[in-house]
């Protein structure tokens, strides 16, 4: 799909496939009855990487790649993400804020002359238990499957959600407000939401 195209999508559906040694992400259209259409892009991701690079490509061969993000140091709890373009131009930056993620993870999303875009999850006593689930013996073994969501705002305006579907299988729905976001950097985001969550 061409940029111009993507630009005009206001809706995206992300699934997560389940493979051994890497996760692997779709990005699709939505058709009007709410099933999954065209593919946007296909993203892999190393697990436990020390240093967090994530190529998305226009289709699942991986023949060619349309952006990328990729953290700008090794560990970092407050990690800064750049996102590119498939010929390595700058797009936006995506951080995690580490203090006010202790209790509800919260992102800032940067598009340049766009400013900040804040992204932290609606439901606090989800964010809480999710917390929880990762410490208790046995129970962190099982994936969480109630549904989290994310909205993102610039100023009070709403910008994007990403909405997690109850399942074991990892199923979002990104909806987008703000018709000047560059959707390839919320496609980062939305995917990043899901493969850098625990981090």
């Amino acid at each position: 799909m061409d940029t111009e195209r993507l630009q005009q999508q206001t809706r995206f559906l992300v699934r997560q496939r389940l493979r051994l040694m890497v996760n692997q992400y779709e990005v699709r259209t939505e058709v009007p009855d709410g099933s999954e259409g065209e593919l946007v892009a296909f993203a892999q991701q190393k697990r436990l990487a020390f240093k967090e690079q994530v190529t998305l490509y226009a289709d699942d061969a991986k023949t060619r790649p349309i952006l990328g993000f990729k953290a700008r140091k090794r560990i970092d709890l407050a990690a800064t993400y750049d996102v590119t373009d498939a010929d390595g131009r700058p797009l936006g930056l995506f951080r995690k804020d580490f203090r006010r993620s202790l209790l509800s993870s919260t992102w800032h999303l940067e598009q340049p002359g766009a400013g900040v875009v804040t992204g932290s999850e609606r439901n606090r006593f989800v964010a809480v238990l999710r917390r929880v689930w990762g410490i208790v013996p046995y129970v962190d073994a099982l994936p969480f499957a109630w549904p989290y969501h994310f909205d993102f705002v610039s100023g009070d305006r709403p910008a994007f959600s990403v909405e997690k579907k109850l399942g074991l299988r990892d199923r979002y729905v990104v909806d987008i407000q703000d018709p000047g976001l560059d959707r390839r950097l919320v496609i980062a985001q939305a995917v990043a939401l899901d493969a850098l969550q625990s981090r």
